[in-house]
């Protein structure tokens, strides 16, 4: 007989000793010391790679054990013991028993069903969750296929709620429900929240999708889910009535809620359960403390989800739809300005250009004041030259559309254009702002300026550039003629530095550093230094000839009104 079928033979004949012992004992001499021995000999099997050899053995009627606390605290037990590779197969596999023993019990079932579930979660979390398609196809450690048994394991639990509930206008088994109601939160943070959760080619029924759609009947049959959905919004509370519960899951619950919302907004699970008597804009209303949430995070992951539950939001509006009034709530300010540091700092690039994308949608959706309003705020928080230079960019565009009549838009024309422009036409540290770092903002308040002095007529001075040119002239075209002069005298200098030292060290390959707008440039040879620096120079010639334009055509208007 080979060695490896002996040692299988050795632990599950062991097992089969054990439960042949206890199954002659009466109930009231069957002791923790027996159920001991029973769990060392399961977890040898388990340990050995037995795992179906265990599971016939405790599915067999014939090996009932008699103490069903004792049985289901060793369960537990067995669960919080695995680790890694084993978790997924160790839950699977006592599943079933432990579903059993949890009918069997009648005090404290409750609180042993709530145990149960947040011990298989708690193991799980560590989990790394599968995201590509391979990824989920593999199951590697087996978690897609664990999360749905777990919830197959959860269903009897829900539907004895429901029907309590079916009896009375209130369900008379709270304490349960709620704890199926932690269940379910924890599911939606993970593995919910981190899970690819779009169609993929060639997977018939996806994993997290089918565990999705399980969850969110499991919230709809306990009827929490439209609660859940605006338990955020105005002060809400959940219909559950433990306080603390309550207040502990509110602060630990973001994450799920989140999760929720876009479940139900994006991928449009349980959508049909969903009363459509909502305004657009209240809905946005509703989502933005979970926009917020999602855009705080780093993972490619989540702070996707929070993008496509924003775009969704978006889209459901009219163009100018917004009120102004709205950008009295703070998620309508924080929520932007979070969408600009994914702009600006996140380092995977289809999630910048999308963020942009969607600022733009922001804009668009609000009337001409929440424009104006939105503009002012982003030009004082954003401390990013390239965004500063798309509002302003924008500023334009409304300025065009009043100029032109399209729409009679006093926001941007006259004196509230006046203040706008005040942020608008001036150096941040006068001359010596770091022109070379302020490039695209200084190029694009050069453009709003050619635009005004050529569109307005110094007579009509709808915008009210003419009355403040001299603070323009002041704040702005004499301290960037400094800068630019100081800037490009700085730069030559470089220049000729440059090519002298390389002359005297007779290698163009040398590896020096350099430092360009306050920044130290990665290590790099000479001539890759003076192509930088070439560069930089080239910027400030662009910038000089705008600005040669712009006095070229106030010059020419001043005299043609004089």
């Amino acid at each position: 007989m080979p060695e490896e079928q002996s040692q299988t033979i050795m632990a599950v004949d062991e097992l089969q000793a054990i439960i042949q012992r206890c199954q002659i004992l009466k109930e009231a001499d069957f002791r923790g010391e027996d159920f001991n021995l029973f769990q060392v000999a399961g977890q040898k099997c388990l340990e050995d790679g037995y795992a179906a050899q265990l599971l016939e053995v405790v599915q067999n009627e014939k090996n009932k054990l008699c103490n069903a606390k004792e049985l289901f605290l060793g369960l537990l037990e067995q669960i919080e013991q695995t680790s890694g590779e084993q978790v997924c197969q160790t839950v699977m596999l006592l599943l079933q028993p432990l579903q059993t023993v949890l009918f069997k019990l009648q005090n404290k079932k409750a609180y042993s069903v709530g145990l149960s579930l947040a011990m298989i979660m708690n193991q799980l979390t560590p989990l790394p969750v599968p995201y590509t398609k391979q990824q989920i196809q593999e199951d590697k450690l087996g978690l897609c296929q664990c999360c749905n048994a777990v919830v197959d394991f959860a269903k009897p639990f829900v539907n004895e709620v429901v029907k309590n509930m079916e009896k009375s206008s209130e369900c008379n088994d709270m304490e349960l429900k709620e704890e199926l109601l932690k269940f379910c939160m924890k599911s939606l943070k993970y593995p919910l929240l981190t899970a690819q959760l779009e169609q993929l080619e060639s997977i018939e029924e996806h994993p997290f999708r089918r565990f999705a759609t399980e969850i969110i009947d499991i919230l709809w049959d306990m009827r929490e889910l439209i609660p859940l959905v605006f338990l955020h919004h105005k002060g809400r509370s959940p219909s559950w009535e433990n306080e603390e519960f309550v207040d502990i899951e509110q602060k630990n619950s973001a994450d799920s809620l989140a999760c929720l919302s876009y479940l139900m907004f994006v991928q449009y699970f349980g959508i049909d359960c969903f009363p459509m008597v909502f305004s657009p804009s209240y809905l946005l209303q509703c989502n933005m403390t979970h926009i917020e949430v999602l855009l705080k995070r780093t993972e490619e992951s989540v702070l996707s989800k929070g993008l496509d539950l924003f775009e969704s939001s978006l889209l459901r509006m009219e163009d100018n739809s917004l009120l102004h009034q709205y950008l009295e709530f703070s998620d309508f300010i924080t929520v932007p300005q979070n969408l600009v540091k994914v702009m600006t700092l996140c380092p995977i690039e289809h999630l910048r250009k999308k963020s942009l994308n969607i600022l733009q949608l922001f804009i668009d959706k609000f009337d001409a004041e929440g424009k104006y309003t939105l503009f002012r705020c982003l030009l004082k928080t954003s401390n990013h030259a390239g965004v500063e230079g798309y509002i302003i960019q924008n500023i334009k565009d409304q300025i065009h559309l009043s100029l032109t009549k399209v729409c009679d838009n006093s926001w941007f024309t006259g004196h509230h254009l006046i203040s706008l422009l005040d942020l608008v036409l001036l150096l941040p540290e006068g001359a010596e702002t770091d022109l070379l770092q302020n490039s695209d903002r200084i190029m694009a308040s050069l453009n709003l300026l050619r635009y005004l002095i050529i569109k307005d007529n110094e007579y009509n001075n709808q915008t009210g550039v003419w009355t403040m040119l001299a603070k323009i002239e002041q704040n702005f075209l004499k301290p960037l003629h400094v800068g630019l002069n100081m800037s490009k005298a700085h730069y030559e200098a470089e220049i000729k530095n440059k090519k002298e030292n390389r002359r005297e060290a007779h290698n163009s390959n040398t590896v020096c550093s350099v430092t360009v707008s306050g920044e130290k440039m990665p290590a790099m040879t000479t001539e890759m230094q003076l192509q930088v620096l070439r560069s930089a120079l080239f910027t400030f010639d662009l910038i000089e000839s705008v600005l040669a334009r712009v006095e070229e055509l106030i010059e020419v208007k001043i005299k043609a009104v004089t």
